[in-house]
């Protein structure tokens, strides 16, 4: 729980902390801000601030970052962020909609100079391999994963600043425009993006594998890999990447 000085200095110290359901790290909530811990590099926080900031929003909503009383980012290793009301649902081609309209107003976002190539987690690692920017390595004797390998053809599409995790990031609200929350990004097409969605849908929920075909091929083959990377043992997991392996392979 984010100690008293914490909740304070971000001006929530009247308020009982509760934690939040989701996500990876405890988040908490006190009143109308939301406290995590410090999950990217200061510098990487900073830019966040500043690239949420200058959004303006087309039937979402978005929150940057806040600042502490005294105009901190970060507090004892505690970032706060506004509430933003609503929950994540199965609302697939909806998520996909408003990722479009956030990307739309992301689109004249320059890249950041080396941020995004200084990340080395795992996630960052596993969207390089799907692009073909890093090798496999013993992974690639993972039937699926070879498959989607050899399924890869260049994408022409540009690139642009996309946020690569809106699944169980978008929230909805009765009355209130979807929120767009956990910003993660990466320098990909906008319907990469897109595609992660659909492929988080069928792989993870249950959505029909059908679903597939509103992405494009090409970034298909690489969402899948880039989840089916992801997985503790991707071998493992192969069974349930089949179907939507097999559908990409099909229609590249």
């Amino acid at each position: 729980m984010p100690p008293a000085a914490v909740l304070g200095r971000f001006g929530a110290g009247g308020a009982a902390p509760e934690v939040l359901a989701g996500g990876q790290a405890p988040v908490w909530r006190a009143g109308d801000v939301v406290l995590k811990p410090l999950d990217m590099s200061a510098e990487a926080l900073r830019w966040q601030a500043e690239v949420l900031s200058s959004v303006v929003p087309d039937d979402f909503r978005v929150a940057a970052p806040l600042r502490s009383l005294d105009g901190e980012l970060v507090v004892e290793g505690w970032t706060a962020w506004p509430f933003l009301a609503g929950r994540s649902a199965a609302r697939w081609r909806e998520i996909v909609v408003v990722g479009e309209r956030f990307h739309r107003a992301l689109a004249g976002v320059p890249r950041p100079s080396g941020l995004l190539e200084a990340r080395t987690d795992a996630w960052a690692r596993a969207d390089r391999v799907a692009w073909g920017e890093l090798e496999a390595g013993r992974l690639s004797v993972v039937p699926e994963v070879a498959r989607l390998l050899a399924a890869r053809r260049p994408v022409g599409a540009p690139s642009q600043l996309v946020h690569g995790d809106l699944s169980g990031n978008v929230l909805f609200a009765d009355g209130l425009a979807p929120a767009v929350i956990d910003f993660s990004p990466y320098w990909r097409p906008p319907a990469y993006a897109s595609a992660i969605v659909l492929s988080d849908a069928v792989l993870w929920h249950g959505a029909p594998v059908e679903l597939l075909s509103a992405a494009d091929g090409q970034l298909l083959v690489r969402a899948l890999l880039f989840r089916l990377l992801r997985e503790r043992d991707p071998a493992a997991a192969a069974a349930v990447y089949r179907p939507a392996v097999e559908y990409a392979c099909r229609v590249t």
